[in-house]
């Protein structure tokens, strides 16, 4: 009997390690992997010797820092993080901004239809990126787009939404229509696990509806609003489906407008991987670099509220 209860002890203490083996194997096999044999790759580089013909002529030798060298001073790597730094001033706030406004409009006791508008809103979010920037991009031709057609007949300006500067509020406005939803549904869901005793003691104190939004809704859902922010961050540092869906649309988009189409560009087009992995660890640290210190710095500021 003490085996058998010995067996199915070590059962019991075993099951939770048999269910996260799937789990475990897959984030192995399909990330951890990935990303140590890009790490590997980013330290080497291809030694030629003599016309680079014949058996042994290239070979994989250790390069050190090089290609990390060679990625930093890169210039088009710098000009695609200097466009990508501008693209997300933009995407950032407005989402975020219109996602909080359109989950407190919601969560309000006078809104009318809020299940169809609540999914009106989210549905953006279940249209695949690419799908979505092709519609924006045929919507911003002129030849073919509607809105150039009413412009056209009203006799008003026909301004180019892919050419120089309305190029970055063309893109932005791809990824806030298609990112507001799923921010909302955050902000929305947080909304709605506030009691509603505190909604009823700020009415008996004469709270007017903006004032229960702004001094009891919006701090209450701030840690939805830092993860959301902090997605949004992921998101924008790693922009690549909106510029290159509109590449063939428009000559303003190059190869290496973001940080991402540069590391496609260089691994697939010239064929450089090791120099293409070492800028997707940078790119990669850096994610990683600012999406640290924000939290850090969202968890010291909710920690000095709370000491008050």
């Amino acid at each position: 009997m003490k085996s058998t209860a010995r067996r199915q002890s070590y059962g019991v203490k075993g099951a939770p390690y048999a269910f996260l083996f799937p789990a475990a194997l897959l984030f192995g096999l399909f990330f951890a992997l990935p990303i140590g044999y890009a790490v590997w790759l980013s330290f080497r580089k291809v030694k030629v010797s003599g016309l680079g013909l014949g058996a042994g002529a290239r070979q994989e030798v250790w390069a050190g820092l090089e290609n990390y060298t060679d990625a930093l001073t890169d210039s088009e790597l710098m000009h695609g993080a200097l466009r990508v730094l501008g693209y997300g001033c933009i995407v950032v706030p407005v989402m975020l901004g219109l996602a909080l406004l359109f989950a407190l409009m919601l969560d309000s006791e006078k809104v009318r239809l809020a299940p169809f508008t609540r999914l009106a809103i989210f549905l953006p979010y279940a249209i695949p990126g690419v799908v979505a920037a092709l519609l924006w991009g045929f919507l911003y031709l002129p030849d073919v787009s509607p809105f150039y057609f009413v412009l056209d007949k009203l006799g008003m300006p026909q301004p180019d939404l892919l050419d120089g500067g309305p190029l970055y509020l063309a893109l932005s406005n791809i990824a806030v229509w298609g990112g507001t939803g799923f921010n909302m549904i955050v902000i929305y869901t947080s909304l709605q696990a506030i009691p509603a005793e505190v909604y009823e003691a700020a009415k008996l104190d004469g709270a007017t509806p903006s004032q229960i939004a702004l001094r009891i809704k919006i701090p209450m859902v701030a840690p939805s609003l830092v993860l959301t922010f902090f997605f949004s961050i992921i998101a924008t540092l790693q922009v690549y489906n909106e510029p290159t869906t509109l590449k063939p649309l428009t000559n303003s988009v190059s190869t290496t407008w973001s940080p991402l189409m540069k590391v496609y560009r260089d691994a697939f087009g010239d064929g450089d991987i090791y120099g293409a992995a070492a800028q997707a660890v940078i790119i990669a640290f850096a994610t990683l670099l600012l999406s640290f210190g924000f939290l850090r710095a969202a968890n010291r500021r909710q920690k000095q509220e709370a000491a008050r």
